[in-house]
């Protein structure tokens, strides 16, 4: 554990309130919200004291899970061609995991690493900032505040760090249990994360006031701040989907048994007003889930699976599964990518598949272009794609790393994507796009 001054009040602040439940499997019943405009001061900001909650632009989507790798796309070298990136980062010395951008300007990275490292570096020529130094675990966690002055980093043992940007130093950090996800909340000072005990926990940065939403007995598997900011969901590795009040503490909505996923939650996302959320698991499914009433208004499953190669003794179909998803800002379409490689792009107003395009290994992560109806994905075999999803036809990709791609960012112009992978290296790539 960390000392006290590395705490600071986290160890010493009891939590904000003591939560009760009324069982953790129980169905909660709806809480209807109240219609009404709400009044900032008697929300979260009340909750967690004199947290500034000023409407801010929101960060584009971004920053899943780690990924367990297919053994044959981790060698170094093996990937060997052309390099359309503008911008390397060399300073890993092991596989990257996750990337992140500064919301502000959008001129800074932090990315973390299997060398138990994160670094905060400039994009235009990967100039190295600072160093986020104490950790000694992977750090799989990595994200700038809403407002860029803060960066987290968050490692696979739990330990957490938070960094002052512009003083570069440590200004809080906290152990909680092995880490499943990190993020920061859409408009104010505070972090979320989610351990392997079950717990969701929420943290006033840097005083550390605390508050935990106790999950199942099983690992709250992703987790995602809607932008009301007043409601998180969070998927389990039970299958269960809990829609949190931030505030009260309380869940308000349960999903389990048929109305949940029938495996762990690998990912989830919510549109842009919040209404509408989209899960994903290895059960393969993707569920379109009302925020508003807890229910599914619709589930999304691979009509045609692709074939999977050399399935050895053993091994079944069911090794698919969704790696991620996101909404469409400007059209009705949602995507989902799959472990085997397709990216499905869903029509939400019939709920039918619209398009399916085939990569030749899998998805690790996608991004939606806000503004257009393009999609960004990359892969285990290294590459940037960029969809049409109006057309499913590729319009361009961008080499450049002789490893799988573990993670990616988008800037808010989208005019650079940002990589992470197995090979060390992070990678600065500058979209140039004919209709831009």
């Amino acid at each position: 554990m960390e000392s006290e001054s590395e705490s600071g009040a986290a160890a010493d602040t009891p939590p904000l309130e003591t939560l009760s439940f009324h069982g953790d499997e129980e169905i909660i019943e709806v809480v209807e919200l109240d219609p009404g405009p709400p009044d900032p001061a008697d929300d979260l900001a009340q909750e967690m004291e004199d947290v500034d909650f000023e409407e801010e632009e929101e960060e584009e989507e971004g920053n899943e899970e780690g990924w367990v790798l297919e053994p044959q796309e981790g060698v170094v070298g093996s990937m060997e061609g052309p390099d359309d990136s503008e911008v390397t980062f060399p300073l890993h010395s092991a596989s990257v995991f996750c990337v992140s951008l500064d919301p502000k300007t959008n001129t800074l990275a932090v990315t973390g690493g299997e060398d138990d490292k994160a670094f905060v570096w400039r994009l235009s020529d990967g100039e190295l900032l600072f160093e986020c130094a104490g950790h000694k675990d992977s750090v799989t966690c990595a994200g700038f505040s809403h407002d860029s002055t803060l960066v987290a980093t968050g490692d696979m043992s739990g330990l957490l760090k938070v960094w002052q940007v512009d003083t570069k130093e440590e200004v809080w950090s906290f152990e909680a249990g092995d880490l499943e996800w990190m993020e920061w909340h859409p408009r104010a000072p505070v972090l979320l994360a989610g351990t392997a005990d079950g717990n969701t926990w929420m943290w006033k940065v840097p005083n550390g006031d605390c508050k935990t939403f106790q999950g199942p007995n099983c690992p709250a598997t992703c987790g995602r701040v809607l932008p009301d900011g007043k409601r998180a969901v969070v998927g389990y590795e039970d299958g269960t989907i809990r829609i949190w009040d931030l505030k009260q503490g309380n869940p308000i909505h349960v999903l389990k048994g048929t109305e949940g996923h029938q495996g762990p939650l690998t990912c989830v996302a919510t549109n842009q007003d919040g209404s509408l959320i989209l899960t994903g698991s290895v059960d393969c499914q993707a569920k379109l889930v009302s925020a508003t009433t807890g229910k599914v208004v619709g589930v999304f499953r691979p009509e045609t699976v692709a074939s999977q190669p050399n399935l050895g003794e053993g091994e079944e179909s069911e090794s698919n599964s969704v790696e991620s998803l996101g909404f469409c800002s400007v059209m009705p379409l949602a995507a989902v990518g799959y472990l085997d490689g397709t990216l499905a792009i869903y029509d939400l107003s019939t709920q039918t598949l619209r398009h399916q395009c085939q990569h030749q290994s899998g998805i690790v992560q996608l991004l939606w272009e806000a503004g257009t109806a393009v999609v960004y994905t990359c892969s285990l075999d290294g590459i940037v794609r960029l969809w049409d999803a109006r057309t499913g036809r590729l319009l361009t990709d961008y080499r450049g790393h002789t490893a799988e791609i573990l993670d990616f960012a988008l800037s808010k112009d989208a005019s650079l994507v940002v990589t992470t992978s197995g090979d060390h290296k992070a990678k600065v790539f500058c979209v140039q796009r004919p209709d831009r």
